[in-house]
């Protein structure tokens, strides 16, 4: 499916990018496209940036099922202003530890990418690609981390699953 015209290329470029992250999550380009029943070259144009075609609805239905994350769909509820609540993240509150970690850490890798970028005064096209990974990859961090939170708001007190260890310990 194309673009359509007149769409928001903001728009367009979150879509990619968080097909992107759902062809991933789905095992790649081959295995993305035998969940669909699409092509592997269809299903890579979904994803670059220098093609007009997005992923269509039953094409994201089906991957977003296969995975358990409604990357696109959440897409297309922030474009109209709402947000969608995950109950598995939810119910994790116990981890929220481990979803504070990976938030540092993607905040970390999005960093030295931005670091990087900017050592010329220059961001190039690639460069934009690779420091949009990263910011959805923190996104991701920060909605499992905010999850874990609102489940604390709601239910009280959390605690750890386990206490911290040092690695190696038996």
């Amino acid at each position: 499916m194309s673009a359509p015209a007149g769409g928001s290329d903001h728009f367009i470029m979150r879509v990619k990018a968080v097909t992107r992250d759902l062809v991933k999550y789905c095992g790649g380009v081959v295995r993305s496209g035998e969940l669909t029943g699409r092509s592997k070259s269809e299903v890579s144009r979904w994803q670059h940036v220098e093609t007009p075609d997005i992923i269509d609805l039953p094409a994201t239905l089906a991957l977003e099922r296969e995975c358990g994350v409604p990357l696109v769909t959440t897409v297309m509820a922030e474009m109209h202003g709402r947000r969608l609540t995950d109950e598995a993240s939810a119910r994790s509150a116990a981890s929220i530890n481990a979803h504070h970690s990976a938030l540092l850490r993607g905040q970390g890798e999005l960093s030295i990418h931005m670091a990087a970028a900017l050592e010329d005064g220059t961001i190039t096209p690639a460069e934009a690609e690779l420091l949009d990974r990263s910011a959805s990859d923190l996104e991701n961090q920060l909605r499992a981390f905010r999850s874990g939170l609102a489940v604390v708001k709601a239910n009280g007190p959390a605690c750890a699953a386990a206490p911290l260890r040092v690695v190696g310990e038996h």
